[in-house]
Parts: C-alpha cells; sequence; structure tokens
C-alpha cells in the first residue's frame, strides 16, 4: 500500500476547496499561475485550470467571441474592487455581486469571469447570454472541469446573486456530477460526506473507467493508505476535510 500524509493546513488548498461567506481563504500560498490567451496578459488561472480553460475554447472556437473578463485575484485587489464597488454601486449591489476580501473565489485561483466580446465590458457583470458561443461554452464547460457556479435556483444557498458569467474549476468528474444532480458545490461538498475513505464511495463511470469519490476527515495528521500504482486525486474541501478522487 502506498502511503499519503496531509497536513492539516492541506485542508484548504486544492481544486474542490469551498470558498464563501462561511468559509473563507486560509492559506496564502506560492500559486502556479498561467495565462490562458496572450490577448489578457493580466488574466491568469492556476495551471491546471488555465489548461483546461484554453482547450474549451479552442473546442468550441471561442477565443473570438468571449472575452475573459477577471480570473485570480490577490487579496489587495480584491480589496479594491470590494471597496470600489460600494462607492460606486451601493452596499446591497455588493453584497450581491462581490465577494468580501479571503471569501472571493478569485482568490484561488480557480474562478475565471467570462463575457461577450464587446467594446465597453462591464467589469462586475459581464453580459454573456445563452445563446452562440455563450451557449456552446455552458454546454461543454462541464466535460472540461468547469461549473456554472452561482445560478438562480441556489442562492439562498450561495447567498451570491445568479452570476451567469462567473465559473468556476473543481476537476473531473466533479463537475459533470455536479451538473447531472443540479447541486451547487455547497450542496456537493455535504453530498461526500456521505462517502467515508474505506466504506462505498460515489461511483461514475467515465470513458469505460471506474472513478470513486471518497471523503475523509481532517486530522493534525491525517494518513491516506491507497493501492500501489493507483491514479488519485486529494484534494481539500476548505471546511473540514479532503476528497479523494480514485481511477480503478
Amino acid at each position: 500500500m502506498k502511503k499519503i500524509i496531509m497536513k492539516k493546513e492541506d485542508v484548504h488548498r486544492g481544486t474542490l476547496v469551498l470558498v464563501n461567506r462561511d468559509y473563507p481563504l486560509r492559506v496564502e500560498r506560492e500559486r502556479r499561475l498561467c495565462q490562458i490567451n496572450t490577448n489578457y496578459p493580466e488574466v491568469v488561472l492556476e495551471k491546471e485550470a488555465s489548461v483546461t480553460l484554453k482547450k474549451l475554447l479552442e473546442e468550441i472556437c471561442g477565443e473570438n467571441e468571449i472575452a475573459l473578463v477577471s480570473g485570480y485575484r490577490s487579496k489587495k485587489e480584491q480589496e479594491r474592487i470590494y471597496q470600489t464597488s460600494l462607492w460606486e454601486n451601493g452596499g446591497e449591489f455588493t453584497r450581491k455581486y462581490v465577494a468580501i476580501p479571503n471569501h472571493s473565489e478569485h482568490q484561488t485561483g480557480f474562478a475565471i469571469d467570462v463575457g461577450e466580446k464587446r467594446e465597453e465590458i462591464d467589469f462586475i457583470c459581464p453580459a454573456f447570454s445563452n445563446e452562440g458561443a455563450g451557449k456552446k461554452f455552458r454546454a461543454q464547460s462541464y466535460q472540461y472541469g468547469f461549473i456554472e457556479r452561482y445560478t438562480k435556483e441556489k442562492e439562498e444557498i450561495t447567498k451570491i446573486a445568479a452570476e451567469e458569467w462567473h465559473f468556476r474549476y473543481v476537476g473531473y468528474p466533479h463537475s459533470m456530477i455536479i451538473k447531472e444532480r443540479g447541486l451547487c458545490l455547497e450542496e456537493y461538498i455535504e453530498l461526500l460526506k456521505d462517502y467515508p475513505y474505506g466504506q462505498k464511495g460515489l461511483s461514475y463511470l467515465a470513458a469505460d473507467k471506474q472513478i470513486e469519490i471518497f471523503y475523509i476527515r481532517a486530522e493534525e495528521e491525517t494518513v491516506i493508505l491507497l493501492p500501489e500504482n493507483s491514479l488519485y486525486k486529494i484534494s481539500g474541501n476548505n471546511v473540514d476535510g479532503f476528497i479523494l478522487t480514485l481511477w480503478r
């Protein structure tokens, strides 16, 4: 068996971290940030999300129709955006559409705001309709590990108004399960607690490969034993544990 040791602070790292009003980003760390498109040099994401988003845009031939509006933000940048919105748009609007610093998914490097290419683009609420390139993007995004993070149906849970322009990278197959079950990320993280490692996992069949997903509660030092030569990925959930994705 292969032994993996996770530290307590690792709970706050990974593609499945839940960042919202209740669970702030707790770990500032060095990130592997990459450009998605040279036409948008300041819009960067974590490498895994950046590479995958580029493939998605190429697949739907969307580079000339979809604008990359905002990707990774530092805490300082999020503070500036939040304060500027308060001054320009008021408290009610800002509470709906702008997360307070350290509670923004953009600080993870896994969130991207996209919009229709126009001469003028609203930075906070860019237009991104469900037609043309926008429709293609939404249809394919889940296959590439992205979810539409804030929908009208889930506003009571996410505490964020619907943002049809905001997509979050969680990785495959998590994006597909979230889509097929009609969940938001908060609900998915809670669902996975029903599948503790050592018992039956949440199964997903993709390309004739069985994928199993498990929850592991975090300890001061969490020891995870895996089959030798297994293909796996571990992410913290930023709440209380780890999500293990295991390809059989």
